[in-house]
C-alpha cells in the first residue's frame, strides 16, 4: 500500500506541476483555462472555482488544461435557433440552448445573427416582440446552458489564438519548464536535510552489515592512504575500493590525532556487467545553504545531460523497447527505490520530474514540443499554419503516443509480471 501511495503522490506531483505551468502563464496571458485535468478518461472527482473546472480523471497517463480557442469553441448559435436569454444590468448573462420551461424569467428568442467571439452579440425576434429585430449585448463572461451543463463563452481576446506568438510560446513552454524548477527544488531540500557530499577523504556514515564497519572503521576517519598510494579526495577512496573486489586493502587513517592502519578487504559486487568493491560506507556530508543551492544546480544539469545520453541512443540505433517504461515499469521501480528511503525516493521523484520535462520537449506531435515547433515555424514564415491543419497532425500524433504507451505497457507487463 505504501507503494501505491508513493507512486500516486510522485506521478500526481510531477503532472500537477507539469500542469500548473501551463495553467499560470495562461492565466498571465489573459487566456480563458476551461479546465485543469489530472489524468485522462472519465472525471472521478471535479470542482469548480471562478472560471475553471478542476478534475481528476481515471488513467494516470497525464494531464491538459483546456485553454479556450485550442479546440472549436462550444456551441455555434445558427440562425433559427431558439434560446432563452437573461439579462444582468441590460447584458445577456445566460443563454439557454434547452429546458428552457426551467428558467421562467427568461426572454425567448430566435436567433437571426450571433457573434460570441467579437462582437459580443445576438440579434432576433424575441418571443414577446416578434415582429421587431432586437439586439442583445452580452456580458464579456456570460454562460451557455445545455442540458443543465453551464460553459463560458470565450471572447476573442480570451482565447489562445488571440495572444502573441511570445506568449502562446510560454504558454507551452512552461510546463516542461516546471518539471526542471520541481526537480532543482527536490534536489535542493534532500541536499539541506541531508547533507551535500564532500570530496574530503573522511569517512561519513558506515552500514551496520558493511565490511568497514566489521574490520573497525569509524565514521569521521580521515584516510591518509589505501596499500601506500596517498589519498587526497574521496574521489581516490572510491576508485581505489571500486578495483579491490576482494583484495586485501590497509587503511591507513588519522583518528582523533592518533595514526592506524587498518585491514579491510571489499565486497565484489556487480554493477552495470562489471564486478566491483564495495566496504559499506558513505561518503562525508557537509550541511550548507549556498553548497545546497550549488547542489540542486549540478544534479538538475547532470541528470538532464544523462537522459539526453540515453536519447542519443535512439538516434545512434543503440535502442532497446526495454529501455522505455510506461505506468507499470515506473511503478515497479518506485517500488524499489521506495524500499531504500525517503530521500532516494525524492531523487527518484526529480528525475521522472526531468524526464517528463525533457520527454515533452521532444519534438513530435501531441507534446508540447510538437506545438513549439510550428511556433517556430510561424516565425519563420510570418503567419500561423493552419489551425485545421495542425490540429489533424497533433491528433494523429496523440494516437501514435497512445499506441506506444499500450506497446511499452505491455512490454512492462511481460518484463516484471509474466
Amino acid at each position: 500500500m505504501s507503494t501505491v501511495i508513493a507512486f500516486i503522490v510522485i506521478f500526481g506531483a510531477l503532472v500537477f506541476f507539469h500542469e500548473l505551468g501551463h495553467f499560470v502563464f495562461a492565466k498571465r496571458a489573459g487566456i480563458l483555462c476551461r479546465e485543469f485535468a489530472i489524468g485522462f478518461g472519465p472525471k472521478v472527482l471535479s470542482f469548480k472555482k471562478g472560471e475553471t473546472i478542476y478534475t481528476i480523471r481515471l488513467l494516470p497517463i497525464g494531464g491538459f488544461v483546456r485553454m479556450a480557442g485550442e479546440d472549436p469553441e462550444t456551441v455555434e448559435l445558427k440562425p433559427g435557433y431558439r434560446v432563452g436569454l437573461t439579462l444582468n444590468d441590460g447584458l445577456v448573462d445566460k443563454i439557454i440552448l434547452n429546458n428552457k420551461d426551467k428558467y421562467p424569467n427568461a426572454r425567448i428568442v430566435e436567433v437571426e445573427i450571433a457573434d460570441l467571439d467579437h462582437k459580443l452579440v445576438i440579434s432576433g425576434y424575441a418571443e414577446d416582440n416578434p415582429e421587431e429585430l432586437s439586439t442583445f449585448k452580452l456580458s464579456p463572461t456570460a454562460l451557455i446552458i445545455e442540458d443543465g451543463v453551464e460553459t463560458q463563452i470565450a471572447p476573442y481576446n480570451r482565447q489562445f489564438g488571440s495572444k502573441t506568438l511570445r506568449q502562446r510560446t510560454m504558454a507551452i513552454f512552461a510546463g516542461p519548464m516546471m518539471n526542471f524548477i520541481l526537480a532543482f527544488f527536490v534536489f535542493l531540500i534532500i541536499a539541506l536535510f541531508q547533507g551535500v557530499p564532500a570530496n574530503d577523504p573522511v569517512l561519513g556514515n558506515l552500514t551496520d552489515d558493511g565490511v568497514a564497519k566489521q574490520a573497525g572503521l569509524h565514521k569521521g576517519d580521515l584516510v591518509e592512504s589505501i596499500d601506500g598510494a596517498e589519498i587526497s579526495t574521496w574521489t581516490d577512496v572510491v576508485e581505489i575500493i571500486r578495483q579491490s573486489p576482494n583484495k586485501e586493502l590497509t587503511f591507513s587513517i588519522n583518528r582523533d590525532g592518533k595514526s592506524l592502519e587498518i585491514p579491510v578487504t571489499p565486497k565484489e559486487v556487480e554493477s552495470e556487467d562489471q564486478k566491483i568493491g564495495i566496504i559499506g560506507v558513505y561518503s562525508p556530508v557537509e550541511k550548507s545553504p549556498i553548497k545546497a543551492l550549488t547542489y540542486g544546480f549540478e544534479q538538475t544539469y547532470f541528470w538532464t545531460k544523462e537522459i539526453f545520453v540515453m536519447l542519443g541512443k535512439l538516434v545512434t540505433g543503440q535502442f532497446s523497447i526495454n529501455m522505455l517504461s510506461g505506468p507499470v515499469g515506473i511503478y515497479v521501480s518506485t517500488d524499489t527505490v521506495a524500499k531504500s528511503g525517503i530521500f532516494n525516493l525524492m531523487r527518484w521523484a526529480a528525475i521522472l520530474s526531468i524526464n517528463l520535462g525533457i520527454m515533452n520537449l521532444l519534438p513530435l506531435p501531441a507534446l508540447d514540443g510538437g506545438r513549439l515547433m510550428f511556433f517556430g515555424v510561424e516565425a519563420l514564415r510570418g503567419k500561423p499554419i493552419d489551425r485545421h491543419k495542425e490540429g489533424m497532425v497533433h491528433f494523429i500524433g496523440f494516437a501514435l503516443l497512445m499506441l506506444l504507451m499500450l506497446v511499452v505497457t505491455w512490454n512492462d507487463i511481460q518484463r516484471f509480471f509474466l
